[in-house]
């Protein structure tokens, strides 16, 4: 690993575990399969806590 890798790696890792917590905690409390949203969210960042907020919480619905 590089320099810059080593000092990027203490930002990275707290918070993938932040999101994968949230998106477990919160998906099993609405009912959703948590383990998938969990195991998901430790491997990459933002994408599964968008597409969270978009399929699984429909932030975005239509009102009417």
């Amino acid at each position: 690993m590089t320099k810059e890798e080593l000092y990027i790696l203490p930002i990275v890792i707290p918070l993938l575990l932040v999101q994968s917590i949230y998106l477990f905690i919160d998906a099993r409390k609405n009912g959703h399969q948590y383990w998938f949203w969990g195991i998901w969210g430790l491997i990459q960042c933002p994408m599964p806590i968008i597409f969270y907020f978009i399929f699984a919480k429909k932030v975005f619905r239509r009102k009417g």
